[in-house]
């Protein structure tokens, strides 16, 4: 953009005035065009661009308040957040049913909010904390989740006087997954309560509404606590929004991903409330649709309680997610005070909101939202979100249309030729659009099919050359052939290339409108591209740039830098949340097709204009041959060197869930068909066991349970959660000689069969003793149905068999009673009539000693997830 003289043709626009005869089209294109530096430039411009600008702005965070900070009344002080952060820290892992869950980490955060209280400002609020024991049933991902004595501790922060019913809720939840600290997830979330109603409570700021704080003890549990408090609590039926906190990574900026639903009103909230914006109608969407591996509280309360509000959780560095290096390490201090100033100003905001008074009258729909760099916040209805979308592609349409107009008149041909030869070049356009997402999926394919897929996820810079120089090379390769093949005299050459972005701008309207048409708020990507196309383009009309050769190309630059760097910031924010969710997608999922969607996406909307212009250079094919030998280079770097190599030690590691087995068998009269074990694994990425295998695993014998799930009733095995079970199949099953230990068996004690007085069905009376996570699995025989049973009402007759009860506990270990009815078409009840499996998992323990030995033989880049398991079966 220095150069902008340069850009400025020599060549009069007049009709007849070609200062140069020519033997040849190609000629005067070369006399015509700028030095070849110049489409080296365009490229390397706005990679410097991105990285001096947006990576900063992305990372960024605010300046850390300590103690000394604490004089001004009313802020959060990360310090002191970090200080509690590090005490949730060191309780270490808090499973539901364990001592660290139900014993030490209730006891601190009782401790912490007692010192709370006992610092409010009494002649301005009330303050009453509730310790909920909850026991409950509900039927979520097919299945029924069954809780007993799990913990919810419930703060309730009154203003006196307040005459208002409508209660605002603030959610995060303190237990966690197997083996992790959960120091972000969601330690991190618990600790910005904690210094928000510390905060909160101790100054003289007041406020309208009542404020329920909710630190729940049961979400990594499929979400139980949220359910126990949102059907049970007294408090519940009161609270009208919610602001949930949850975590998918640690140690950077919170993400607002979902709103409402149907209440514009709260985008607002967030926009007045949010001290440091970071959020997206893009992610709501996306999230929506399933695409994340993940489910928040958020869901249950929206669902059970009719509650509205703000979904907002961590979502940087997900690599440690659920591992045992969720630690505070990876938690810079700057982040507390990043939630804890967004939360602050969030809960002041709702808390004196006036739509809260009566939330009938506000107005329902959707919204269009977004952040600009962290620094703004856009948003609008939905509603003006398809007028806008509609407008903006329209007068790309016309505008485009008024450009061809004014190339015929100044080229002193036909309008009809023009429109001729725009046909072509919209046909090539949409060529190169298809190419520009074609090239780097087939890059992902090749990837993935030769057994080298992930191999950015450690070393993410391999994503430029992988994805993002194949999309460039697709966008610019049908033009620039174009472009050299075509002999047409008649049109400066100069207005050709303008025609290639006329072409690009026709095909992202008519995408737009059809993205629009379909219902995704997520086009406003499209309408925003291209309104900084349509900008510099009626610049150029209303001045004679448009006609002067390259001159147009100034302005359009110049205005270009705010969606390269807006669309390039929201992609950027989507590689860096969803490459780490890669590694645990599946076996089934390429993810390199996902990431690489992503890296062509971004490409298109940021160089989509920019990159053609590579054609107003000499020598623009030497950026061609450059874009394809970075991407050549970069294969053979993700493919033959350890660069490539997906996984390390702490930072990027593979995840390795397993579970070591015992599984007996009994037979209807009570003998013991089958009683094995063995570690059922659980691979949670497309490497799957292979890396292992090359580190040195033994994992001889290891086979997949195609078989065995085609014979058993949940493949015979002690499946953990519904993730276990959607992905039973793809579980491998690696045999051991020597018995499983456990400290315990479950212990499964038929009390009764029953004649019931209908004369006809028979009821079965149960005792079950097991551990704080068991499943109990039901299969019917083919003759049998169940009507009736003590779990959740009217299931058997909504869900097919097997019947799958996941129950767990916390605080109240008592023995589980139950009963089924059994009714069978011919009475015939001295048969067998249904299976039941029983599945323990004991958690809190290492296993024994062989486990623990083949447990260390993991490489350090692995993280195992494990523990015993045993699977009883049972004939009735």
């Amino acid at each position: 953009m220095g150069d902008k003289d340069k850009l400025i043709s020599d060549e009069p626009v007049e009709e007849g005035v070609r200062s140069l005869p020519r033997k040849s089209g190609k000629k005067q294109k070369g006399f015509s065009q700028v030095p070849w530096y110049f489409a080296s430039g365009i490229v390397l411009f706005w990679a410097l661009l991105f990285l001096t600008v947006v990576k900063p702005l992305f990372y960024r965070l605010p300046q850390p308040l300590t103690i000394e900070d604490a004089t001004a009344k009313g802020v959060f002080i990360a310090e002191r957040a970090q200080a509690n952060l590090y005490d949730f820290e060191a309780i270490g892992t808090k499973v539901v049913g364990s001592e660290g869950n139900e014993i030490k980490t209730v006891q601190f955060l009782l401790k912490e909010l007692n010192l709370i209280k006992a610092n409010i400002q009494e002649d301005l609020f009330d303050m009453e904390i509730d310790l909920q024991y909850a026991y409950g049933a509900y039927v979520k991902w097919n299945l029924v989740n069954m809780y007993q004595g799990i913990q919810n501790i419930v703060v309730k922060l009154t203003p006196k006087g307040s005459t208002s019913e409508n209660y605002i809720l603030v959610n995060s939840h303190f237990d966690s997954q197997p083996t992790s600290p959960s120091t972000g997830d969601d330690g991190h979330m618990v600790v910005s309560i904690l210094e928000v109603l510390r905060v909160i409570s101790s100054t003289r700021q007041t406020f309208e509404h009542t404020i329920i704080f909710l630190i729940n003890g049961s979400e990594e549990n499929s979400l139980q606590a949220s359910h126990a408090f949102i059907v049970h609590h007294k408090w519940a039926k009161n609270c009208k929004v919610v602001i949930n906190l949850d975590a998918a990574g640690s140690g950077g900026r919170e993400l607002m991903f979902q709103t409402g639903p149907n209440n514009p009103w709260l985008v607002n909230i967030y926009k007045k409330g949010a001290k440091h914006y970071f959020s997206t109608t893009m992610a709501e969407e996306i999230f929506q649709t399933g695409l994340v591996p993940s489910y928040t509280d958020f869901d249950i309360f929206v669902e059970y309680g009719d509650v509205i509000g703000l979904d907002i959780g961590q979502c940087i560095n997900g690599f440690v997610y659920h591992t045992k290096y969720d630690r505070i390490d990876v938690i810079p201090r700057a982040a507390l005070q990043n939630t804890g100033d967004n939360l602050l100003g969030l809960v002041r905001t709702l808390s004196n909101a006036t739509e809260l008074r009566d939330l009938s009258a506000n107005p329902g729909g959707n919204t269009v939202f977004f952040d600009i760099l962290g620094l703004y916040f856009i948003s609008y209805s939905a509603e003006n979100g398809v007028k806008l979308n509609y407008a903006v592609a329209g007068l790309t349409l016309v505008l485009v249309y008024v450009s061809l107009l004014r190339i015929a008149a100044k080229s002193n041909v036909s309008s009809e030729q023009v429109l001729g030869w725009f046909v072509l070049v919209l046909v090539l356009q949409l060529v190169a659009f298809v190419l520009g997402l074609a090239l780097p999926l087939a890059v992902a394919y090749g990837l993935d099919k030769y057994g080298f897929s992930l191999s950015y996820y450690a070393t993410p810079s391999l994503m430029v050359g992988l994805f993002v120089c194949p999309s460039l090379l697709g966008l610019a390769l049908p033009s620039y052939i174009y472009l050299k093949l075509q002999n047409n005299e008649k049109v400066p050459f100069a207005q050709q290339v303008q025609l290639g972005l006329h072409g690009h701008a026709v095909v992202l309207a008519v995408l737009g409108i059809g993205i629009t048409v379909y219902g995704l708020r997520t086009a406003y990507l499209i309408t925003w591209t291209l309104v900084f196309y349509i900008i510099p383009l009626v610049l150029n009309l209303l001045t004679t740039l448009h006609d002067r050769g390259y001159s147009w190309t100034g302005i359009l630059k110049i205005i270009q830098v705010a969606p390269f760097l807006y669309n390039s910031y929201l992609i950027y924010c989507f590689i860096v949340i969803l490459t780490p969710m890669m590694g645990r997608f599946g076996l089934d999922t390429n993810p390199d097709l996902i990431i690489g969607f992503l890296c062509a996406l971004g490409t298109i909307l940021s160089m989509g204009f920019l990159i053609l212009l590579i054609n107003t250079s000499r020598k623009s094919g030497f950026v061609l041959l450059g874009l394809l030998a970075v991407t050549a280079a970069t294969v053979y770097v993700a493919s033959s060197t350890d660069i490539g190599f997906p996984y390390r030690a702490k930072t990027n590691v593979q995840r390795v869930p397993y579970l070591q087995v015992r599984r007996v068998f009994y037979e209807y009269d009570g003998t013991v068909s089958k009683d094995e074990s063995g570690y059922l694994f659980n691979f949670q990425d497309r490497r799957g066991y292979a890396p292992l295998v090359k580190a040195g695993v033994d994992l001889t014998g290891l086979v997949n349970m195609t078989s065995d799930c085609a014979k058993y009733m949940m493949c015979g095995m002690p499946l953990y959660d519904h993730r276990w079970v959607e992905a039973m199949e793809n579980t491998m099953w690696l045999p051991r000689e020597t018995p499983v230990w456990t400290p315990a068996e479950p212990i499964l004690e038929q009390l009764g069969k029953t004649l019931l007085d209908d004369g006809k069905t028979i009821r079965f009376e149960f005792n079950l003793t097991c551990t704080d996570h068991t499943s109990i699995f039901i299969q019917p025989n083919a003759d049998v149905t169940i009507p009736n049973w003590s779990f959740v009402e009217n299931y058997t007759t909504t869900y097919k068999p097997p019947y799958h009860i996941y129950f767990s506990f916390g605080i109240d270990d008592s023995p589980l009673n139950f009963y089924i009815d059994v009714l069978k078409s011919d009475r015939d009840y001295n048969v067998p009539l249904f299976q039941m499996g029983i599945s323990a998992q004991y958690m809190h323990v290492d296993g024994d000693k062989e486990a623990i030995a083949f447990a260390k033989t993991f490489p350090a880049f692995a993280a195992t997830i494990q523990w015993p398991a045993i699977y009883k079966k049972y004939e009735f």
